[in-house]
């Protein structure tokens, strides 16, 4: 391998390990370096610590001019991370003209583990993650921990190690089919005294995300300034 990007990426694999950052690891899947996989653990003191989300990056030849494309294989409940896609809402990777050529490989998972814990409320992908974040923090906590820790189980029943050694142990992933079938006995369980809640009870509450939706779309600017 010869090109530009791969010479870039190398670089930037080495900085990383060399940097050791808590909560981030990152390794090629392909020998071109183009894809590659990721674990990102919440930041400490926050909600999310103690939660590892697995990614997939996806690089192409025109890097580092073009950003790559990330995707959350575990799909966090988060307003900024699209919960049919796992695409997570980042201007400089979703609009190439405000990326930049500074950007590195440990930047995109910086960025990553920075969001988690700070969410933005303006113009979400997740309509109800920020509906109950804007309205009730706690029972937002509440939802992630438990919803994470539902999701993290799934994958590790699913979970089978490689025999061969000489090959990359690659994360199963969580479809949005398992995320949402996760989330909709979440919505609707009574199980655990501790989880219990108006909104956890209410076995109507995926349907209310839809009467969002429609909100949002009726009365888009005010929905925003909301």
């Amino acid at each position: 391998m010869s090109s530009r990007a791969y010479f870039l990426l190398q670089r930037d694999y080495q900085r990383l390990k060399e940097n050791n950052y808590r909560g981030i690891t990152a390794f090629p899947v392909s020998e071109d370096l183009m894809e590659w996989e990721a674990d990102v653990e919440g930041l400490q003191n926050t909600i999310w610590h103690g939660i590892v989300l697995q990614l997939t990056i996806n690089f192409t030849e025109e890097y580092n001019f073009v950003p790559p494309v990330v995707t959350f294989r575990t799909i966090p409940f988060h307003p900024n991370v699209d919960q049919q896609t796992g695409r997570p809402c980042i201007d400089f990777l979703d609009n190439p003209q405000k990326w930049n050529t500074s950007y590195t490989l440990s930047s995109i998972l910086l960025t990553l583990q920075v969001m988690l814990s700070n969410p933005v409320l303006e113009n979400p992908v997740n309509l109800v993650a920020a509906q109950i974040l804007a309205e009730d923090e706690s029972k937002y906590r509440l939802i992630v921990r438990k919803l994470s820790h539902e999701l993290l189980k799934l994958q590790d029943d699913s979970s089978e190690l490689s025999k061969d050694s000489d090959k990359f142990i690659r994360p199963i992933k969580i479809s949005f089919d398992d995320y949402y079938k996760t989330w909709s006995q979440i919505a609707t369980s009574k199980a655990a005294e501790s989880y219990r809640t108006p909104l956890l009870e209410d076995p109507n509450f995926i349907g209310q995300y839809f009467e969002w939706k429609k909100r949002n779309l009726k009365h888009h600017k005010e929905w925003n300034l909301k």
